[in-house]
């Protein structure tokens, strides 16, 4: 005999960190059911943001006193006690985690419910024992690392960015499949630790989505450090070296390390939930397909946060669950005389930034984008060596770019690599969605010394591209 479905007003399955800003926004008096089969928290709380720019902070203190000297400030030898970083990281994610847990069951129209959801049937999922039925359910999975087809790699032990971050002991030769910006981050992290790095790119160079100019500063700021590269090589297969793990490269080299690490790129979680019984589309990645609304192809069912594949960052999840409650409230009328009208997904412009030190932050389009929109494009690239601020910390590597429309005066895109880039890039996020035009950008002062101060002076370096 089958269990009857407990009913209610909406389901969330995964609590990413989209569910806790939906929650926030729901009435007090709708009933929902949040299911969690993992980690409440998801990536960023678990195994992305919060543990790794925690380790991040970490070895930047480590670099920075390894520099004293350099400031007038003699530290002697630098030695990383690796359990006590792995200790300070792991406090401060399950702080976060524990916090939204607590939110979650202190919230009385909330039920968390303990479990691996899968479809049943239309807006009904089952959760072991369980049967849950919402009007309207929530899709916010998430996503994880992907398992390449590496002859050999079955048969050693390797890991991704979630197991590293259980290490009990630091690596001595940390090998790295990949040279993006999970491999990029962790590799320099490690570094900076102690441990010797090698990154190995299939692809012509590291950082694939950047302009060549921006990828290839990045590594030669990491090659300073020690981290060393093989770019433009594939991986034949892996094999056991007695305790270690050999990668045979298609170039006949090899590269043995105590560690393997794998971050070859992500996938969505979306198999996990037998779709088909929802009537849920799918792309050919696996990533559920959405509107600008975050609505999929079965009514009343939603999607939010990296499963959707229109962002695979905290602040686009947080987006999204802004743009689905704005959704929700036209849906249940509420929306008030002479409101905003509701967000959605197309409206934002592409931001994120990649955390190695210095970090790089961007937003919108990058140059060969920009080009191969058609767009006449002028560009402004300054120095980081040039900005005060930077040279008053000694921290003047790196570089800042801007593309501007030749056409409209407004902002296309930019990338700033150094000291404070992540901050920085906001500016123009700022200048971007605000529709300002360089005149007017021009015009804003802002204080000194600091990096950002700089930001509209650089305009002053407009050339068109070529």
């Amino acid at each position: 005999m089958d269990t009857p479905s407990e009913r209610f007003d909406l389901l969330l399955v995964g609590t990413g960190q989209a569910t806790a800003t939906l929650i926030a926004g729901l009435p007090d008096d709708e009933r929902v059911a949040v299911v969690e089969g993992g980690a409440v928290g998801g990536t960023c709380v678990n195994t992305g943001c919060t543990p790794t720019k925690t380790l991040v902070a970490s070895a930047r203190v480590a670099q920075l006193a390894r520099r004293g000297d350099a400031y007038g400030v003699a530290t002697g030898e630098v030695n990383v006690d690796f359990a006590t970083a792995m200790a300070r990281m792991n406090e401060i994610r399950h702080e976060s985690r524990d916090g939204l847990t607590r939110y979650l069951a202190e919230k009385p129209n909330v039920a968390l419910v303990r479990g691996w959801a899968r479809f049943v049937g239309p807006k009904t999922v089952r959760v072991g024992e369980r049967t849950i039925h919402a009007e309207r359910v929530v899709l916010n999975v998430g996503a994880r690392a992907v398992e390449p087809p590496i002859p050999g790699l079955d048969e050693v032990p390797w890991l991704d960015n979630a197991r590293l971050l259980e290490l009990e002991r630091l690596p001595e030769h940390l090998v790295v499949i990949g040279a993006s910006y999970v491999a990029l981050e962790l590799g320099q992290v490690l570094r900076r630790f102690g441990a010797r790095v090698t990154a190995i790119e299939a692809a012509p160079r590291v950082l694939g989505r950047e302009d060549e100019d921006v990828a290839t500063a990045v590594r030669e700021i990491l090659e300073r450090e020690g981290i060393r590269f093989e770019v433009g090589v594939g991986v034949a297969r892996v094999t056991a070296a007695g305790d270690a793990v050999a990668v045979h490269l298609e170039n006949g080299r090899e590269v043995v390390g105590s560690h393997l690490l794998v971050a070859t790129g992500r996938r969505p979680n979306s198999d996990r939930l037998d779709l088909q019984f929802a009537g849920v589309a799918t792309d050919d990645r696996g990533y559920v397909t959405v509107d600008d609304h975050t609505r999929t192809s079965a009514a009343g069912v939603y999607a939010v946060g990296d499963v959707n594949g229109r962002g695979a960052f905290t602040h686009t999840s947080v987006h999204d669950a802004q743009v689905l409650l704005d959704q929700l409230r036209l849906e249940r009328g509420d929306g008030a005389p002479g409101a905003s009208p509701p967000r959605t997904i197309g409206e934002r412009d592409t931001i994120y930034a990649l955390y190695t030190d210095p970090p790089l932050g961007r937003v919108g389009l990058n140059e060969a984008q920009a080009v191969a929109a058609g767009h006449r494009v002028l560009r402004a690239v300054k120095p980081m060596r040039t900005i005060s601020r930077a040279k008053e910390m000694g921290e003047t590597q790196g570089f800042v770019k801007v593309l501007v429309d030749a056409d409209d005066d407004r902002f296309l895109g930019a990338a700033v690599l150094g000291v404070h880039g992540d901050e920085v890039v906001g500016l123009f996020a700022l200048a971007m969605s605000a529709g300002l035009t360089t005149e007017t950008f021009r015009r804003v002062v802002l204080p000194h010394p600091t990096v950002g101060e700089l930001m509209p002076w650089v305009l002053d370096g407009l050339e068109p591209v070529d």
